[in-house]
């Protein structure tokens, strides 16, 4: 099965995200159960900067409304075939993917992610320069949104599947955007890519592909309602016998505590002697009170209402007061920075709070705390859950997503069937995941139950593999 992935991030090369994780690991999945996978992403200063060899495969030049480009072939680190769209007039610039450095959105976003889809498009139909031919164009988020559109007035295309991410981004555009990126005057349409008199870039892409993914079963029926849908619920359900929800999966080499070189000291199910060793380090480092016995909540995210940072600041106070400890790591609204930051400065030795990405500390608050908090007020599917579990940190998640497909509730059912992995809370309040976090500390401090809880997550298979047979299946159902 040849298949082209196109994605606007891939990790290790250009990462904001969750994308670009899913972007790097569920092509080498799919590559191991025999597909042919290349991913297609823009060419970046960050990634041609990090691309050790490349050839010019194709040039693209008199597309109406686009400035030449040219496509490079190299490979990822890890093998997988890469194409490059290499057009500097729209990649080439300093700042950030989506926006510039200052945060405001590139103002030529819809021209730059308008090529990104026009090529992938040429390239799954028949008029492609390119030798290799995909039976299958797999899109990613509203980035490559418009792809199954061209394709749509292109006979003869493959087939093309569109993966929803996070339903809140749908790249909306003013409606003459439909002209600039020669697009049939016909798209524009509530049956197509119009959406409340706009261009949505994602409203197309999930009306015109042949399949819609999302990136959990929850998340999948989530969306079709008012509450999650975005104002595309309606279009959600009628596309409901095409609309699959697959379970992300995880980098299991790279979150791996038995290997993990971020860690002072590596553990694993058989030898959890390591887990207290980079407990204690990461009190120190933040400067935290060195106590091997007060439970320690660690929290890794980005500073948004989604992931319900605000409730958490809101029940601090009364969090480290039970006592226990609270580390923070992540950056985005200034308010939530500064008042995490704020909190920090009055709890010294009990509150530490870091504005900012940091991979190597991310590592470590994993393996470090004892908890790990996720309030997310919706989670299209997570990943920091599963690397919780993964590092014997039981986590603490609002049910919704994701976060409901992945974490296992801990009561006395699951207990006794040793299912038990983490701490559900079904309100979106701050009272709601108090009370959460007390039922979490009870069992904290069962010197029976602990263990156990914390063995089960470590044990759960968060792997690729299935998700990746389950898209292989999707790819095989459109090609016949």
């Amino acid at each position: 099965m040849r298949v082209l992935f196109v994605t606007s991030e891939v990790a290790p090369l250009i990462k904001t995200g969750g994308l670009a994780d899913v972007s790097a690991a569920l092509p080498i999945a799919l590559r191991r159960l025999g597909d042919d996978v290349r991913v297609l992403v823009p060419g970046y200063p960050q990634v041609l900067k990090a691309l050790e060899s490349f050839k010019i495969e194709a040039y693209f030049s008199g597309i109406a409304g686009f400035p030449d480009a040219r496509l490079f072939t190299s490979t990822l680190p890890d093998g997988v075939p890469l194409w490059v769209l290499d057009c500097p007039a729209l990649f080439q610039r300093n700042g950030g993917i989506y926006q510039d450095e200052t945060g405001i959105d590139w103002a030529d976003n819809a021209l730059r992610f308008g090529l990104l889809s026009k090529v992938a498009a040429i390239m799954g139909g028949p008029e492609s320069p390119v030798d290799w031919k995909p039976q299958v164009v797999h899109c990613n988020d509203w980035q490559t949104g418009l792809t199954p559109a061209y394709m749509h007035f292109s006979p003869g295309s493959a087939p093309c599947v569109m993966a929803i991410h996070n339903l809140a981004f749908q790249g909306v555009f003013p409606p003459q955007t439909v002209a600039e990126l020669a697009l049939p005057a016909e798209s524009f349409h509530p049956h197509g890519a119009e959406y409340y008199g706009n261009l949505s870039f994602l409203k197309a892409g999930l009306y015109y592909a042949n399949h819609v993914t999302t990136v959990s079963p929850t998340y999948a029926e989530e969306i079709q309602t008012e509450a999650l849908g975005f104002g595309l619920q309606g279009l959600l359900k009628n596309r409901n016998k095409s609309l699959s929800g697959i379970l992300n999966g995880i980098d299991a080499s790279e979150w791996n505590p038995a290997t993990d070189t971020a860690l002072v000291q590596n553990y694993d199910v058989k030898n959890m002697a390591g887990k207290l060793a980079n407990k204690l380090e990461l009190q120190q480092r933040m400067g935290l009170k060195v106590d091997a016995e007060v439970p320690l909540f660690g929290l890794v995210s980005r500073f948004t209402h989604q992931k319900g940072l605000d409730i958490v600041l809101e029940i601090a106070p009364q969090l480290i007061s039970f006592p226990a400890q609270l580390v923070l790591l992540g950056s985005g609204d200034a308010t939530m920075q500064s008042n995490a930051q704020a909190l920090a400065r009055k709890y010294p030795g009990q509150v530490a709070a870091v504005v900012g990405f940091d991979e190597v500390l991310s590592h470590l608050i994993e393996a470090g705390a004892d908890m790990f908090l996720m309030p997310s007020r919706f989670e299209p599917c997570g990943l920091n859950q599963m690397y919780s579990q993964r590092y014997g940190t039981p986590p603490i998640v609002h049910a919704t997503g994701g976060l409901l497909d992945s974490v296992v509730d801990c009561n006395k059912v699951s207990l006794a069937n040793g299912l038990a992995s983490g701490f559900i809370f079904n309100k979106m309040t701050a009272h709601e995941l108090l009370i959460c976090i007390q039922r979490a500390l009870q069992i904290y401090h069962d010197k029976n139950a602990w263990p156990n809880v914390r063995l089960n997550g470590m044990n759960k298979d968060f792997g690729w593999q299935k998700s990746a047979a389950k898209y292989h299946e999707i790819y095989e159902s459109l090609t016949g």
